[in-house]
């Protein structure tokens, strides 16, 4: 699956240790503010992120599996209890690259029309459409992620817990916004709706979204 991400920053560098590299954020650390405070990126990107990067390139190297692509290597290891540790350090990993590009600065407003449509047809209104993503991002029980995805022929909001991933369940994902506590707590304790509905608001890449339409 082909997926839009954004294009990095020129003054950011990728950190490689293996065949699964860290990509470069598409923003400042800074960018965000005061959502997302710098702090929290910080110790998200470059602690957390980083972590399920080296993690993986661990436990990968002089397997079949070293020379996998992400993707390939989120798929070839889904859903199998002997491989569950690669899979959940992989996915983290797909899954926060996919986050960074969700979010921008001076993000929210209008989406594109094509992607403003598609809402409408599947949701009736955009707000109603951010008022169900929030609901599953505040309902998520525990670690994991809500989606906006594509799913035969039309837009539907899913959820996700711990490193799960909508690329193994046949449906394309257009953006996501990160409930792990680490994504948050800094800025927000244990005030999740705030977190969600600040992003959604003010941060939410719909220009990612509609690109990820393909």
């Amino acid at each position: 699956m082909a997926t839009a991400f954004s294009s990095a920053t020129a003054s950011s560098t990728a950190f490689a240790s293996g065949s699964i590299t860290l990509p470069p954020l598409p923003w400042g650390e800074n960018a965000l503010e005061p959502v997302i405070s710098a702090k929290t990126i910080a110790y998200h990107y470059g602690k957390h992120h980083k972590t399920y990067v080296d993690t993986v390139n661990k436990m990968i190297a002089g397997t079949e599996y070293a020379d996998l692509s992400l993707e390939k290597l989120v798929g070839a290891t889904a859903g199998k209890t002997e491989t569950a540790g690669i899979f959940n350090n992989a996915a983290q990993v797909w899954n926060h690259n996919f986050y960074w590009n969700s979010l921008r600065p001076k993000g929210g407003g209008e989406p594109p029309s094509i992607l403003k449509q598609k809402i409408e047809a599947a949701f009736g209104t955009v707000d109603a459409c951010k008022k169900e993503l929030s609901a599953a991002a505040v309902a998520q029980f525990g670690s994991g992620w809500a989606w906006l995805v594509a799913k035969a022929g039309t837009l539907t909001i899913i959820k996700t817990a711990d490193a799960e991933t909508p690329i193994t369940h046949g449906v394309k994902p257009l953006l996501t916004v990160d409930v792990w506590e680490h994504a948050y707590y800094l800025d927000y304790q244990n005030k999740r709706v705030d977190y969600v509905n600040a992003v959604l608001d003010k941060l939410i890449n719909w220009e990612f979204a509609a690109k990820n339409l393909g």
